[in-house]
Parts: structure tokens; C-alpha cells; sequence
């Protein structure tokens, strides 16, 4: 009689389906790590990966320049920085899946909440990024706080789209 081939503990298992596929890294299967790899195909995904490179570029570009003479651009650069840390960790778990696990958050009032107010703020951030870039004599600042005024733009109409369809997907909800 043959028997089954036996699992070593802490080997890993891999499950694969056409959208997901789910990896336990326990031989319980205590924890599991899904990945949707088709959120990145989705609008929302698209504009979140939009947001994180864009708003990358509008932080880097002010960091490298001397910001901290002026508060105007410090104010940009919080703004910026929280954002994009933020939207980082929201890809993280729209990617893995993790807010399946956490019933108890209504993520679709998070969702809205986080790029409403990211839309606001980004829009009032790229205002004054805008309304402080001066061409000063000898400024070698200029280029790179007008581009990053013009990226943050960009990065506001991303944030704005986001909050449209995480209002779109609230009002679904909270309608059933």
C-alpha cells in the first residue's frame, strides 16, 4: 500500500487560479498570503501606481533643492511624503489581499475618505508649490520646483480619479 508523500514542516504550498494565487508559509496553514494580480489591471490600480510614482517624483525633485529655506515647500513636502507613504501601504493591501482578513474595517469608507482627503490636500499642496516657485538670480532651484509643481498636479487628478471610483464602490454598498 502506498501512502501519500508526506510535506516537510515549513515547506511552502502554492495554490494558483486565473486572478489570485494563495501561498502558506505555515505546514498548519495558519497565515496565508494571497496576491490579486489583477488589481493592477483595474483603474483604481492603475491610478494608485500613477500616484505612488508621480508623487515620488514631486518629493524627490523639492528634496533635492534647499526646501527648508522656505515653508511653503516644507508643507509640499509633508504632504507628499504622508501621501505616497500611505498609498504605498494601501497598494500593499489591495495587493495581498489583507483587507479580506480584517472584515471589521469598512474598507470602502477608507478608501473614500483616504483620497478624498488626499485629493484635497494634494490640490491645496500643489497650489502653493505652484505659487511658490520664483526665478530668483542664481536660483538653480527653479527646474525642479516647477516640475515638481506640475507633477503634483498630475498626482491631484490621479487622487481625484481614485476618490471617484472609491465613491462610486461606497455608494454600492452602502445602496444594498
Amino acid at each position: 500500500m502506498e501512502q501519500p508523500p508526506q510535506q516537510r514542516p515549513g515547506a511552502q504550498t502554492v495554490t494558483t487560479t486565473s486572478s489570485s494565487f494563495t501561498a502558506s508559509f505555515s505546514p498548519a496553514g495558519a497565515s496565508t498570503l494571497a496576491y490579486d494580480r489583477e488589481f493592477l489591471r483595474t483603474a483604481p490600480g492603475v491610478l494608485m501606481l500613477a500616484e505612488i510614482v508621480l508623487g515620488l517624483l514631486v518629493w524627490t525633485l523639492i528634496a533635492g533643492t534647499e526646501y527648508f529655506l522656505y515653508p511653503a515647500f516644507g508643507w509640499v513636502m509633508f504632504v507628499a511624503v504622508f501621501y505616497w507613504v500611505l498609498t504605498v501601504f494601501f497598494l500593499i493591501i489591495y495587493m495581498t489581499m489583507t483587507y479580506t482578513g480584517i472584515p471589521q474595517v469598512p474598507w470602502t469608507t477608507v478608501g473614500l475618505c483616504f483620497n478624498g482627503s488626499a485629493f484635497i490636500l494634494y490640490l491645496i499642496a500643489a497650489i502653493v508649490d505652484a505659487s511658490s516657485v520664483t526665478n530668483e538670480q542664481n536660483s538653480h532651484n527653479y527646474n525642479s520646483w516647477a516640475a515638481s509643481s506640475f507633477f503634483a498636479f498630475v498626482v491631484t487628478f490621479c487622487y481625484a480619479g481614485n476618490a471617484y471610483f472609491s465613491f462610486i464602490s461606497w455608494r454600492s454598498r452602502t445602496s444594498q
